[in-house]
């Protein structure tokens, strides 16, 4: 990673049916390490119904909220908070497309394209901007200032100075 520009933070949530499906929880944590993304924080959650509603509020008039929210209270979920340069785009890139019918012929590789199952089920969630990311950390991670990430913790992982904990999917900064 590049010592000079600073890295960016975004949140990820992997949904219900793919914590169901080890294999494919493997392969997306897999890419998530390949593509050079830090794991700062990580948790395995059942979000409930209220919970759900608060976190997508904004799609409330939408025609597929109450599927959304009764799927992703259905079961666990991990929800991320990771790092690298540029993570927003990079780990949105790696999502592909939220239409999974369109994003299977036009992104068979992505992560929706491989895993999602529908558009409710499109098997991952990815922040859309530096401001929506700020919001959703705090949202699952109410204990984490992003601030106090920036000033005390960024500069050592932006120069490698972390350890990857591989049981609990992990980077620590090393002692």
């Amino acid at each position: 990673m590049s010592a000079n520009k600073s890295l960016q933070l975004t949140l990820a949530i992997i949904k219900p049916h793919v914590i169901k499906n080890q294999v494919a929880l493997t392969k997306i944590r897999k890419l998530i390490l390949d593509n050079e993304f830090q794991i700062v924080r990580n948790e395995r959650i059942s979000i409930s119904r209220s919970s759900a509603e608060s976190f997508y509020a904004e799609h409330s008039q939408r025609f597929f909220y109450t599927r959304l929210i009764t799927f992703m209270s259905s079961g666990p979920s991990d929800v991320y908070i990771l790092a690298r340069r540029d993570a927003i785009s990079k780990w949105r890139e790696l999502l592909g497309p939220t239409k999974v019918y369109k994003t299977i012929i036009s992104h068979p590789e992505s992560i929706r394209g491989k895993f999602g199952i529908s558009d409710t089920r499109n098997a991952a969630h990815g922040s859309d901007s530096q401001e929506t990311a700020e919001k959703e950390i705090k949202f699952f991670f109410p204990n984490f200032d992003v601030k106090i990430w920036f000033s005390n913790h960024e500069p050592e992982f932006r120069a490698g100075n972390t350890v990857f904990n591989e049981e609990i999917f992990l980077h620590e900064i090393k002692e």
